[in-house]
């Protein structure tokens, strides 16, 4: 019995993306142990809450190089389909922003859009830098990952409506309104913003719309063609909105240096993008069980996990490894 590996540009994207990840994670790891590398203020790290950032923001980067490992092995197939699609989204939300805004706002304005604050710009420069090749070599991986484990559930075609269809529509609808009032509030803070605010903002309301457009569509069962072109914006849209705004409630209620200047407008589009990615990310994720029951002939969620949930047989092999030999 032959056993097949990964395709090496599988491998080699890993190993890449692993590679972006490490001078973050030192430094998270130098900055936890007590040191002011790039710091202009030696007590900030100092400050229980910008530990507990700290903590976090380090537990998250690990959490992606994990997933990319597990993306390059056989075990990484077995894993429930929730543990890798749920990370997944939120960290492709977030990370999708930076990917996009940090080359245009270093682009338009240089490093000098970092300075003023009590980290050195180098840093950002560094992180910002590295969170690019990560959003990048995670996306390229997990596309990978996920053409091989569920080969059928992003192809043409729509899937047969269920008994949820109606109330779908209905969540659709009412996310894009709420998405609509949100993305007005952060287009029109672009007014007179920095460099910064205006692409970050506008990127972000942007975003958030062309998810929410995207998922009625879907739901409407418009559009031809393969189901990725509806399926990636609403993926990054919805997890755009509920990783930004679930972040930056983060921020807010433990305190400290980074939470200063926040007002309750800002307060507010945070937490209503929060709940309505939220929302739409769980009902995208029945549409996405939805098409994997229908290419399996079962109706229920669990074709997302069963293709290969089995034992290890070669039939296994073959349809885990499908186009990566």
């Amino acid at each position: 019995m032959t056993e097949h590996r990964p395709a090496i540009g599988r491998v080699t994207a890993a190993i890449a993306t692993v590679a972006t990840m490490l001078p973050y994670l030192t430094l998270k790891i130098l900055w936890l142990t007590g040191s002011s590398l790039g710091v202009t203020d030696p007590g900030l790290m100092n400050d229980p809450a910008m530990a507990g950032l700290n903590v976090m923001t380090f537990g998250m980067d690990a959490v992606g190089l994990l997933l990319v490992v597990a993306f390059t092995t056989r075990w990484g197939l077995r894993l429930p389909a929730w543990l890798v699609l749920l990370p997944m989204w939120v960290g492709t939300g977030l990370l999708s922003v930076v990917v996009v805004t940090a080359p245009i706002m270093v682009t338009a304005g240089g490093i000098a859009v970092f300075s003023g604050g009590p980290i050195e710009p180098w840093v950002y420069v560094m992180v910002y830098g590295g969170f690019v090749g990560q959003g990048i070599g995670l996306m390229t991986t997990f596309v990978l990952y996920a053409r091989d484990r569920w080969p059928g559930v992003l192809g043409p075609g729509h899937a047969a409506a269920g008994p949820a269809r109606q109330f779908q529509t209905a969540v659709a609808w009412g996310s894009l309104l709420v998405v609509t009032l949100v993305a007005g509030v952060r287009l029109s803070w672009t007014f007179g913003a920095p460099v910064g605010g205006v692409v970050m903002d506008g990127f972000k309301a942007l975003l958030a719309l062309a998810g929410a457009v995207a998922f009625v569509a879907v739901v409407r069962e418009r559009g031809k063609g393969p189901f990725w072109r509806l399926a990636v914006p609403v993926w990054l849209g919805s997890g755009s909105l509920f990783g930004w705004g679930l972040y930056a409630m983060i921020v807010r209620s433990v305190g400290g240096p980074l939470s200063v200047g926040g007002a309750v407008a800002t307060d507010l589009v945070e937490l209503f993008g929060m709940l309505t990615g939220l929302v739409m990310g769980m009902s995208g994720a029945y549409v996405l069980a939805e098409r994997a029951g229908t290419r399996s002939g079962v109706h229920d969620v669990q074709p997302l996990e069963q293709p290969l949930e089995g034992d290890d047989r070669d039939g296994d092999r073959q349809a885990a490894y499908h186009g990566h030999r």
